[in-house]
């Protein structure tokens, strides 16, 4: 009896020990609950802004700072303004502008009207040509490469017809349409590409798909885009005229300038990519009136919409 008394008594100290540890313990679990506690925990905090979950309570968070919304990007305005341009302009004009940042388009209250395209469906024709040919592992040679540079600098008629040919005719108009988003636009009548019918939003939209890449694909759209601020001679006229000088050779063009004899009119358009736009304008007027009237209001229209435009 004596020994199991001196059991139970050298016991008891550790069992009051490990009942204090336990309870120290548990006071040190509820201060880490506890809000406001100096060993409050991340989990309580978050938990004690949810609220008292037990009585729909919620907690007062006045004390505790907003936290402060990251500021948007602004974006640099383009160089033009939407306007209701009244020019002294004989016959029926049209632009657009869409901004390659935003995807947002502004124009004229008819920019999805169309007219035939002439030589600016070229900029399309060569870029399918490239793209195609890319498509296969081909490459194409240097005189093709020739070919292309005269089609785009020069607006060589004749090779671009056999380029026309070489990638299906009015099918490459079908791609056109369907690969760069057109709404307004739509194949020639009699197939060829000079009667190809875009709308100065379309012709924006194009040289959007141009700039990024859809047109020519990856490997031949800088390329492209070089040739195309390489355009010299008659077609170099039109909406990067009515720019600085020193800007002038940073952005690319493709015009197209015909006289329809069928309709009697002159048919006069202008495509312009920049770094952050494409612009459209589109001209139509009496075909005795001739070129040089067309060209020079495709000028005017865009020198009209710039910002420092007075």
């Amino acid at each position: 009896m004596a020994g199991r008394r001196s059991e139970r008594s050298d016991s008891s100290p550790l069992k009051l020990v490990a009942f204090t540890a336990i309870l120290i313990g548990l006071v040190l679990v509820s201060l880490r609950l506890l809000p406001g506690s100096p060993f409050e925990s991340e989990a309580a905090a978050r938990w004690g802004e949810a609220g008292d979950r037990s009585t729909g309570t919620p907690t007062d968070r006045s004390s505790r700072p907003a936290p402060t919304p990251s500021p948007s990007e602004t974006l640099e305005p383009l160089p033009f303004e939407a306007r209701d341009l009244d020019l002294d302009i004989e016959g029926w004009y049209a632009w657009s502008v869409l901004d390659r940042r935003t995807g947002e388009i502004i124009g004229s209250d008819n920019m999805d009207e169309t007219s035939t395209t002439a030589s600016l469906i070229k900029s399309w024709i060569v870029a399918d040509y490239l793209r195609r040919a890319d498509e296969k592992d081909q490459t194409p040679s240097d005189a093709k490469l020739a070919d292309a540079t005269k089609i785009i600098r020069d607006s060589d008629n004749t090779r671009a017809q056999q380029f026309y040919n070489a990638i299906g005719g009015s099918a490459s108009i079908k791609r056109l349409i369907s690969m760069c988003d057109l709404t307004d636009s739509s194949v020639a009548s009699d197939g060829g590409w000079s009667r190809t019918k875009l709308s100065p939003r379309d012709t924006a939209r194009l040289g959007n798909c141009i700039a990024d890449g859809r047109a020519a694909g990856p490997k031949w759209t800088k390329w492209l885009l070089s040739e195309m601020r390489l355009v010299r001679g008659a077609g170099d006229f039109g909406i990067r005229k009515a720019f600085p000088a020193a800007e002038r050779k940073t952005i690319a063009i493709k015009n197209g300038w015909i006289d329809r004899t069928r309709e009697q009119e002159m048919h006069i358009n202008c495509l312009a990519i920049g770094d952050t736009w494409t612009m459209g304008v589109m001209v139509r007027y009496p075909i005795d009136m001739g070129y040089d009237y067309g060209m020079k209001n495709c000028q005017k229209i865009t020198a009209a919409l710039l910002r420092d435009a007075t």
